[in-house]
This record gives structure tokens, sequence and C-alpha cells, in this order.
């Protein structure tokens, strides 16, 4: 039998057992090369790529863009138009929110970095920032904007009452003015030195404590025979004049007591048994009192919890004034016993309040270390008192009805006008805080302030020298009066006393 004769099943078999031996030689080589490459790769020393690779043509071409966005960015750096007055490149940057120099950078590299600056961003950046800043300040100016709102029928009645009560005591002002200016030269002189002389002779007449906490505030009576003091132990006292000795201690504040007041007419035409003095106290209390008992008479609520620091009367008597910590102040009418007006407009706790003689306007300084002049006729801010750095803690109208003084948590006094709506004099009066001031009752020929550097000064007005300083207590002085016969000087410090200061000249202070 030939080999084409073989039969078939023979065939396959061989072929069959040929390659199975191929096929177990292959499997042992892959296998040999497959624990190769697994102990390889745990060694670290074969890495297999995911089957990604890189794309030469793609690379290059991201490198062509960004060298063509380069040279685009050149082309714009050269022509774009920069300055070569170097404040306006560095004002440029001050807009860009850029630092203006760099360390070693002269007037030509910081020139063409701007240049490189302006081709990134736009050119139009600088022109874009302008606008920015001035929508911003637009934005700040219309935030700044006083709203008033439709107030009660008793506001619209009360400040009918102003107005017919401040106008006929404004001319009576304006008249005794044109009286005024009839008065020869020589003579205004001869009364400016001889009061200079006055005021140069003031020393100290007496000195009382007051209390076994600091003395916080004082104040005389109109008929100028009595003075109320206010303690941090929540006492107020009443003391006789000139000889200081004690009448009557008021008892009703729990707190700190900020300031107590003489209604315009006690001692003058009010009975004694009714209300006469008014105090505050930190814990946002209002009372008032009569000269007859030791117990308030009445409470004025609404306040709580924010710190009353100042109650003023109204010259006329039927109104009455409280600062209050919430930012606002409060005019409260004492006839219809109800409060008619709840002001806000400044952005701080309001500090104190003075009214001008003649009834009808009103100052206001806040711990935002501003003052308000208001209307109280219309209701109107008419002047806004901005110049001091710090909190405004001291107000007061001379009796010209004109001239304002502020005193600040600066060290400084200002003087404002509010005729040329402007500050006219800034007066560097202490070395401390100025927790006080007063301009001469009646005629404000000289303006007093108290500071917590231990004195108080007298400055002479128009001219505002220093005149005197009066120097005794141990710590800081907290409050002063004038009396209205301008025969006394009150002073309450820190340290618990009272001094009362008196001129050697006859005539008063």
């Amino acid at each position: 039998m030939s080999d084409d004769e073989e039969p078939a099943f023979v065939k396959r078999q061989r072929v069959v057992h040929y390659g199975t031996l191929e096929e177990q030689e292959r499997a042992r080589l892959a296998g040999a090369n497959d624990k190769a490459v697994a102990a390889g790769k745990d060694a670290g020393h074969i890495n297999i790529s995911d089957g990604k690779h890189f794309d030469l043509e793609a690379s290059e071409s991201a490198l062509q863009a960004a060298a063509i966005a380069e040279f685009e960015k050149r082309k714009r750096a050269r022509q774009i138009q920069v300055s070569t007055d170097d404040s306006e490149v560095k004002a440029n940057f001050r807009q860009l929110g850029e630092p203006i120099c760099l360390f070693g950078e002269g007037p030509a590299e910081r020139r063409e970095r701007l240049r490189k600056l302006l081709a990134e961003i736009g050119e139009h950046a600088i022109q874009r920032k302008k606008v920015e800043k001035q929508q911003e300040l637009k934005k700040q100016e219309e935030d700044n904007i006083t709203w008033y709102h439709e107030g009660s029928k008793d506001l619209k009645e009360a400040r009918y009452w102003i107005a017919q009560y401040s106008i006929p005591r404004a001319k009576e002002r304006i008249k005794k003015q044109k009286q005024e200016k009839l008065v020869s030269a020589s003579q205004k002189n001869a009364e400016m030195q001889h009061r200079q002389k006055r005021i140069q002779s003031v020393t100290n007449d007496c000195s009382q404590i007051g209390d076994s906490r600091p003395i916080s505030y004082c104040s005389f009576s109109p008929n100028s025979q009595m003075l109320a003091t206010a303690s941090w132990s929540g006492l107020c006292k009443l003391w006789s004049i000139p000889d200081c000795n004690h009448i009557r201690t008021l008892r009703g504040h729990n707190c700190n007591v900020g300031s107590i007041e003489f209604h315009p007419q006690a001692t003058l035409s009010l009975e004694p048994n009714l209300c006469c003095l008014a105090s505050c106290g930190q814990d946002g209390t209002v009372k008032l009192w009569n000269l007859e008992s030791e117990e308030p008479i009445a409470d004025i609520e609404g306040h709580a919890p924010y710190r009353v620091s100042r109650v003023k009367y109204h010259p006329s008597g039927r109104f009455m004034s409280t600062c209050c910590f919430d930012h606002s102040w409060r005019l409260w009418d004492l006839e219809a016993q109800e409060e008619v007006l709840h002001q806000e407009g400044h952005s701080g706790p309001v500090y104190d309040i003075a009214f001008q003689h003649d009834g009808a306007l009103c100052i206001t300084g806040g711990l935002d270390s501003y003052g308000r002049v208001w209307d109280l006729r219309s209701g109107r801010c008419i002047m806004f008192l901005d110049g001091h750095l710090k909190s405004v803690l001291a107000v007061d109208f001379s009796d010209d009805g004109y001239h304002v003084a502020t005193g600040s948590e600066d060290h400084s006094t200002r003087i404002w006008d509010l005729r040329q709506r402007k500050c006219l004099y800034t007066i560097p009066s202490h070395t401390n805080i100025v927790s006080r001031i007063k301009f001469q009752p009646h005629h404000g020929n000289y303006l007093v302030t108290a500071s917590f550097d231990s004195t108080a000064k007298i400055w002479a007005h128009p001219t505002w020298a220093p005149l005197n300083t009066l120097a005794g207590h141990e710590s800081r002085v907290m409050g002063l009066d004038v009396s209205r016969d301008l025969k006394y000087l009150a002073t309450c410090s820190y340290d618990r006393t009272f001094k009362l200061w008196v001129s050697q000249h006859p005539g008063g202070i």
C-alpha cells in the first residue's frame, strides 16, 4: 500500500500528533514569556502602555497655535499706546489693581509691563475699570441718601408748634445782633479785654466728693442755685451752690447714669412738685423727677435694651429728646406724654444732642464720627458735619444761632458755621478724648471744653485762642456746665469729685 493510499484516519492521527507537540512547545515558551513579563512588571522594569500613543502631528499643531497666539499678543502690544508719563502709568496700574512698582523696576520697564498687561486683558480694561468705579461711587451716593417718610398727625402738630415758638425768638435774636453791630470797635475791644481778664483769673473755689463711683455728668439749675450730678453708681444728687452741700439723693436707676438735665423753667416758674429733671441710664431707662421726692415720678419707656447716652430738654420745655444706641434719637411730647419723632440717619449710635436757642434746630453727634443738623420744623437734615476722624461725643449751639461746636474722640474740637455750611476752625484742644463742650450762655463769647486728659480749657470766640486751663482733677473730666448767671463753672470727673470754678474779678466768668 502506497502513502497515497494510506487510510485517511492514519493521516489525521499523524497530523494531530505532530500538531500537538508544536502547540505544547509554543505554550511552554509563551508561559515562560508571560512569567518573565509579570516579574518585570512587579519589579518595575517594564511599563506597558494602555493603548494610548503620542500624536506627533497634534503636538506640533498645538505648539504652532501657541506660537501664533504669542505673536499676535506681541503685535497687539506694539499697537497699544501707553503714556510716557510715569505718574499716569502708575495710576493705570492702581486702577487695574496691579502693583505700581516692582523691585528694581524703572519707568521704561514699568511702561513695558503695562503694555504687556493691556495686551493680555484688553486695551479698554482701564476704561472699563473707570466705568465700574463710577458706578460703584454712584451706588454709594444712592445708599447715603436720607429717606423721609410720612409722619403722624401728632408730629405735624408738633412741627407747627415748634415753628410758631421759634420764629418770634429768631426775630428777637436777629434784632439783638443788629444792635450789637452798632457798638463801636473800641468799646468791643475794651469789653473783650475785660472778659479775657476775668476768664484768665478763674480758679478752683470748691471741690467736693460726689459719690463712691465716677461722676459722669453735671448741670446747673436755671436759677444757678443748685447743681445736679449723675454717677456710675446709679445715683443722682442735688447740691446747693456755692457751698456745695448735699440736698437730696435721687434713687431709681440700677446702672450707670449717662446724664441729668433740669427743665428750662425748673426753679423759676415751674412748681417743685412737677417734672423738673430728667435722667437716663445705660440700661435704656429714662426717668423724670421733681424737686420734692427721692423717687422718680414717671418713666419713659421704649429704648430698652439699647443704651440712652443723653437726655436734653427743648428750650420750650414742652419737648424732650433722647439719644439712643440703636442709631436714632427721639423727640417726646411731655404734654401729650408720647413719642412724636423717632429719627434715624446716623450709621452708628447717637451720643449727644443740643438744641438751638430759638428751638428751631438741633444738632446730633454720633459714634460714626459725623454730626447732623436737623430742622425740627420740616424734619430735614440741613447740614452734614463731616470732618472728625473718630466718634463725636459732644455738641453744642452758640446763642448766636449759627455757630456749632463738636468735640471728638480724635482730641479735637471743630467750629462750624451754618450760614457758610462749612467748618470754620479746628481747635487742637486736648491730648485725649474731648468729652464735653459748652458755649458761654446768652453771649457765646467763649467755649469751654473738657477732656480725658484731666483738664478743662476755655477758648476765646471768635479767635479760638486759649484763655485758661482748669487743672485740678486727678483723672479724666467727664462733664462740665456753666451757670446761667455766669458766676460759676462746674466740672465732674472720674476721680469721683466735682469742682466749682469762679472768677476772681467781678462780673462773673
